[in-house]
């Protein structure tokens, strides 16, 4: 059958317009964390600072348009899968990044990365998805769940402690923390104490506590339990008294409501709002200017999430096909918040740990002070259980 001149105009018109709107059609972005309860404000923080560096890229990744769609886990596991299936299924994401707790990650790890869906974790590291369980469908701009807190131990042990407490919640993280801490330190834990998740009242522990007459406490607790254990620390007069080491128990999310309280307390981190480079200047001032606060790691994490991203649509020219975006992923070619970074085997960060201690600013604020590298260029312990290359 021939086609009218006109006909086959129009049939001509339709075809571009079909065209120019599936090129116009934007990069969709699951973002799946918590951000609600007492645990709400790491999920937040990571969100704000994901949309914080799309919009420092002029609101693309690579040069494609971005539609972000936030879900709330609720820190609920079940919750988890059944929103990242629906941000798959339903919404078509091309990508999904965030996840902020350990036990929603180990959750819906599986089921995102079984479904050739690129999972950008930019907070929760738990330990099975960095060795055995690896998937080449995953990277973390974090770290795995022991290496946030291997840097304390090799502290604690440098400064001599024979006796360390440890307290953690009693969920993947919290095990992970403790085993990641008597990796490095080596010495003699007094006891292991794991609590229940976002437990409000820590009086029967702390009094426990005392009782053993340690050198030193270590506790990693995230969130809204953060900001209750150091009260309470300090409501038992042993702040300034008893050594209070932490990884993720007071930071950019906590510092707000513990203030001059947590001065003294001694933390191992990732990052710091003071770490001295001009990428992190950028983003801690805008940061601070947009949302009225200072970035915390979870914050961190997140910008380079957006970051990471952005270099590697780059290099693939927004094309989402697998192995040519995960070779670009892996090469992480742009400049991190928090200093040197690169890709292991696993497609978890070889980075830095800091000391990072609670002390008064220029202005008189309790802030976050750098005090030195305490784990350079650190590797995970698990990565050669990972059969990736």
């Amino acid at each position: 059958m021939k086609l009218s001149s006109k006909s086959f105009s129009v049939a001509c018109a339709i075809a571009l317009t079909s065209a120019a709107s599936y090129a116009q059609a934007p990069l969709k972005i699951g973002f799946l964390g918590t951000m609600s309860g007492p645990a709400g404000a790491l999920g937040q923080d990571q969100y704000d600072a994901f949309m914080l560096g799309i919009e420092h890229l002029g609101g693309k990744l690579g040069d494609s348009q971005v539609q972000v769609l936030k879900e709330d886990d609720q820190l609920k596991p079940d919750l988890g899968v059944e929103l990242a299936k629906k941000l798959i299924e339903k919404d078509k994401v091309n990508i999904i990044t965030g996840v902020t707790f350990s036990n929603v990650m180990m959750a819906v790890h599986k089921p995102i990365t079984d479904a050739g869906v690129f999972l950008i974790g930019s907070n929760a590291g738990p330990t099975p998805i960095t060795g055995k369980g690896c998937s080449p469908m995953y990277f973390s701009t974090s770290w795995n769940n022991d290496s946030l807190h291997e840097s304390m131990g090799a502290y604690a042990r440098e400064q001599g402690y024979k006796r360390v407490y440890l307290m953690a919640p009693n969920y993947q993280a919290g095990k992970d923390a403790l085993a990641g801490f008597k990796a490095q330190y080596k010495g003699n834990g007094l006891d292991e104490i794991y609590t229940q998740i976002n437990q409000p009242d820590y009086s029967a522990e702390i009094a426990q506590m005392q009782a053993a007459k340690p050198d030193a406490v270590y506790v990693f607790y995230p969130g809204g339990m953060g900001v209750n254990f150091v009260k309470q620390y300090q409501q038992a007069g042993l702040l300034g008294k008893l050594p209070l080491l932490s990884a993720a128990t007071v930071d950019g999310t906590s510092l707000p409501a513990l203030k001059d309280i947590a001065l003294g307390i001694i933390t191992s981190s990732p990052y710091s709002p003071d770490i001295d480079n001009p990428q992190n200047k950028k983003f801690v001032d805008d940061f601070r200017k947009k949302y009225n606060r200072l970035p915390s790691l979870y914050a961190a994490q997140s910008y380079d999430a957006a970051m990471l991203l952005n270099s590697a649509l780059q290099k693939t020219q927004g094309k989402l096909d697998r192995e040519p975006l995960r070779a670009a992923l892996k090469q992480a070619d742009f400049k991190s918040v928090a200093g040197p970074f690169r890709f292991n085997n696993n497609q978890f960060p070889i980075r830095n740990f800091y000391r990072v201690d609670v002390a008064k600013d220029s202005s008189g604020q309790a802030a976050f002070v750098t005090k030195g590298v305490v784990l350079k260029d650190h590797p995970d312990a698990y990565a050669s259980q990972c059969a990736m290359k």
